[in-house]
């Protein structure tokens, strides 16, 4: 059957066919959607798990069991699993593996530009790369019997382009999931050093099988045109190419961008006078081709920076595309920014206000930094908001512990603050956490998580009391507030500051996109008592504007949560 898929319902489909048994993963845009499709198929186990590292443990545990197994995340969340990817390369697997991760170029939703190639590389693993829907779930579907055939877990390596992009894909018979039989074998499964040091030869030799396997494999493929210009090239930049170049160059396509062939690079390489090497973020399949002794064009031309498109092989190639609409000049910039109504704005307005030092972390929260709040002096990777918190404040103490807090999402403390808390109270700090506990997880599309008291199919499953949980990590002081009263933000604040020993504040409002959060009735503005004085502005919420030297505020987009009623001293919010 013939259908219109986005690269992530193709891996989805591809895992599901190719007899996926288990799916773990943690949510991280562009690779979130893999688990939510394969969350529709009732006769596979999935799951949200609080971080990539235990979702890919999972994965491991399941294909010890036999299954087929598979774990899906972001190009930083491989950094979570890199602990135990770098150890399942020694072990191997029972049932096939995959990890899924998707790189994202230009940094659309990421705190950096990391190319996962380099953890395939490391860490000895195949890695598989599509360049469409179509490849995407062809891919997917035989990463499992490569991964069995190999004894290895296989990587499959997406890019936002091709995770969000749609495509043709041709889906075929499904294999069923068989569970096989799980045999005891310590030399292979216990990683103590003894067992350990008799698996890196096994490693090496499959490396070595691998490569072989590469030189003619359905990954890799030749597409012969011209002896004068020859292209290597992979993942998206395919696409590019194909439609500048059409038949005007002979392309390598490297679709197992781990290990890379050699004797079918060097064949290429030899039948074309010009040899390119055109590839995203860094010069990988450029820095093989050159230690094989060939001499290529790569990134003196093209950027190690951010995603390339037609344009960008057509200029080095001096040829002309079809130019796409332009926004015209003067259309205003709409930064991103928190939502009319988003709980985590009345806390970040107080800790603006009050001039507070502010730890911040990843998630929607993340947007605190922005103008007009500017509340945010830090953001690092999932976690560091409380362990940096802690760090900064036992660096310079009483300097800074009253006058310094961390903020950290209720997803975010599950998937990586509770470790970081734990170090404050142990080795004491009077720092202050506030958890901005939305109910979900907000960022990367409402995922339920291990505080939401829901599973990822919406059924009711074990909730994580916030509360009860910090004074178990040795918190005393724990208190609750409502983000839409300034006051007793403001209160809070400044008492937990104050005070002499480590403490957390949990700043508690579902988020207002949620299905059922009912709203209040839209605030305006009564332009006769209105003084201008700005100050309803200093919020950076959407929904308040000014016309003719007035506040005005959209009731279309108000949500009703009187924060900016609570800063307007002439009452001309109603």
């Amino acid at each position: 059957m013939k259908e219109l898929m986005i690269g992530n319902r193709a891996v989805a489909a591809g895992l599901y066919d190719g007899g996926l048994g288990v799916v773990s993963s943690y949510p991280g845009t562009p690779s979130t959607e893999i688990t939510e499709f394969l969350s529709e198929y009732n006769d596979i186990h999935s799951e949200w798990a609080p971080n990539e590292k235990v979702a890919c443990e999972v994965a491991f545990g399941a294909s010890l069991a036999g299954a087929r197994s598979a774990c899906a995340m972001k190009h930083v969340g491989l950094n979570v699993a890199a602990d135990p990817l770098f150890t399942l390369s020694y072990t191997g697997v029972n049932g096939g593996m995959v990890i899924c991760v998707a790189d994202d170029p230009a940094m659309h939703s990421s705190q950096n530009e990391q190319d996962s190639r380099h953890y395939a590389i490391a860490a000895k693993v195949p890695m598989l790369e599509p360049s469409d829907s179509a490849e995407a779930y062809e891919f997917a579907k035989s990463a499992f019997e490569l991964s069995e055939k190999y004894d290895t877990p296989v990587i499959l390596r997406m890019c936002t382009r091709i995770a969000h992009s749609q495509s043709v894909v041709e889906t075929g018979e499904k294999t069923p999931a068989v569970l096989k039989e799980y045999v005891k074998n310590p030399a292979k499964y216990i990683m103590m050093p003894g067992n350990a040091v008799k698996r890196h030869p096994v490693v090496e030799a499959r490396t070595q099988a691998l490569r072989e396997f590469a030189e003619d494999c359905i990954y890799n493929r030749v597409e012969m045109n011209s002896s004068e210009i020859g292209i290597i090239t992979s993942g998206c930049s395919y696409l590019y190419v194909k439609e500048v170049m059409g038949d005007k160059a002979s392309i390598l396509k490297i679709g197992m961008p781990n290990p890379l062939p050699v004797k079918l690079i060097k064949d290429f390489a030899a039948k074309v006078k010009k040899l390119y090497v055109i590839e995203e973020l860094d010069p990988v399949i450029e820095t093989h081709v050159r230690s094989l002794g060939i001499d290529c064009i790569g990134k003196e031309l093209f950027s190690a920076l951010g995603e390339f498109s037609q344009q960008t092989v057509a200029k080095v190639f001096g040829r002309e595309t079809v130019q796409g609409i332009t926004a015209d000049s003067d259309i205003p910039a709409r930064p991103p920014m928190m939502c009319a109504g988003c709980p985590h704005r009345g806390m970040f307005y107080v800790l603006a206000k009050n001039r507070i030092t502010v730890h911040g972390d990843i998630g929607c929260y993340t947007l605190g930094a922005v103008p007009p709040l500017n509340a945010l002096d830090s953001t690092l990777c999932m976690g560091a908001s409380v362990s940096g918190l802690h760090g900064f404040n036992a660096a310079r103490r009483e300097e800074t512990e009253k006058k310094s807090v961390a903020v950290i999402g209720d997803s975010t403390f599950m998937h990586s603050g509770m470790t970081g808390l734990v170090n404050v109270a142990y080795n004491a700090t009077n720092s202050t956490v506030i958890i901005l506990d939305n109910s979900i997880t907000g960022m990367t599309g409402h995922q339920q998580n291990p505080t939401t008291g829901y599973n990822i199919k919406g059924d009711p499953a074990a909730k994580v009391n916030l509360e009860e949980l910090c004074r178990s990590l040795g918190i005393n002081r724990v208190r609750v507030v409502d983000p839409y009263d300034l006051s007793a933000c403001e209160t809070a604040v400044k008492e937990e500051l104050a005070a002499d020993e480590p403490s957390v504040i949990i700043s508690r409002r579902p988020c207002v996109l949620l299905k059922y959060v009912k709203h209040e009735a839209p605030l305006k503005v009564e332009t006769d008592k209105c003084r201008s004085c700005k100050r309803c502005m200093g919020l950076g919420c959407p929904a308040i504007s000014l016309k003719d030297g007035k506040a005005k505020i959209d009731n279309t987009l108000c949500v009703g949560c009187s924060v900016c009623k609570q800063l307007c001293a002439f009452d001309a919010i109603v």
